[in-house]
């Protein structure tokens, strides 16, 4: 079953957010866990005063400051709606009750925190190994929906440069072609 399927089947509520809506605040406990129905949503973290994109969730997805939610500790990051979103919300103790009793959605989850572990993994390897460039083009190639949906601004932040930069490498890439 995928994420929506576990939304609709346990009759999760259903709430609309606007754009540009944290979810969750650095420093704030992180108590829900979100479904996308319809939307996108990102994972930031400041770093002296600058925003570092980790990580970008569409339809489908689910989301939240795992760490926060598993461990009940103040989030390191901030969880932002990008469009208006329309999101499942499973609170921690159905979650509980659901890891608890259901085999099925325990082996499910367990599934979900592997696929975000390697994406981690090799989102952080492509910051030892490639230049921003690369990451840009691998991008391109991998993920072409990512780069019309998701504002250039938050893109740079992702790759790991400034907007600037990211349009430096945009222009020399349209005259390459």
């Amino acid at each position: 079953m995928n994420a929506l399927e576990w939304g609709a089947l346990f009759g999760l509520e259903s709430i609309t957010v606007p754009a540009r809506t944290q979810l969750v605040q650095e420093g704030s406990i992180a108590r829900k866990i979100y479904i996308i129905e319809k939307g996108a949503l990102r994972i930031w973290l400041n770093k002296n005063g600058n925003e570092i994109t980790s990580q970008f969730f569409f339809e489908g997805k689910l989301v939240a400051s795992l760490e926060s939610f598993l461990s009940l500790e103040p989030s390191e990051f901030c969880l932002e709606t990008l469009e208006e979103s329309k999101l499942y919300v499973l609170d921690k103790m159905t979650f509980d009750e659901l890891m608890k009793n259901d085999t099925d959605f325990k082996e499910w989850f367990q599934e979900y925190i592997l696929d975000r572990f390697l994406y981690y993994s090799k989102h952080v390897l492509s910051f030892l190994r490639d230049k921003p460039e690369e990451r840009y083009l691998h991008l391109l190639k991998t993920n072409p929906e990512l780069l019309k949906r998701v504002p250039q601004q938050d893109l740079a932040t992702y790759i790991g440069i400034t907007p600037v930069s990211l349009s430096r490498i945009r222009n020399k890439i349209a005259k390459s072609k």
